[in-house]
């Protein structure tokens, strides 16, 4: 499911204007990316599940065209935390 269609169904279940909601989830999404990138701060959505940032450690790499050992820096990177409810719903659903 892309935005466009995330949009689309929410304009078609509410009846808000297009506008209305595509401005909503581009702030959303806005406010997310900020609490990850600038804040370090996790995102923490009850029932749904939770965006947090993982620590990465630094590593030596092997670059093989060139034949030489490379070292990889430690940095931050988003992840995506399901909430146990949904993780049943989930299996439920399977079955």
């Amino acid at each position: 499911m892309t935005k466009a269609e995330i949009i689309n169904n929410i304009v078609k279940d509410t009846g808000l204007s297009r506008k209305d909601v595509a401005t909503t989830i581009e702030a959303f999404m806005e406010e997310v990316r900020e609490s990850l990138t600038k804040r370090k701060e996790d995102v923490f959505l009850r029932g749904f599940g939770s965006f947090i940032v993982k620590k990465r450690a630094p590593k030596t790499a092997r670059n093989i065209s060139k034949n030489i050992t490379i070292t990889i820096e430690a940095h931050d990177y988003p992840a995506f935390k399901p909430a146990k409810s949904f993780i049943a719903m989930m299996k439920n659903k399977a079955n």
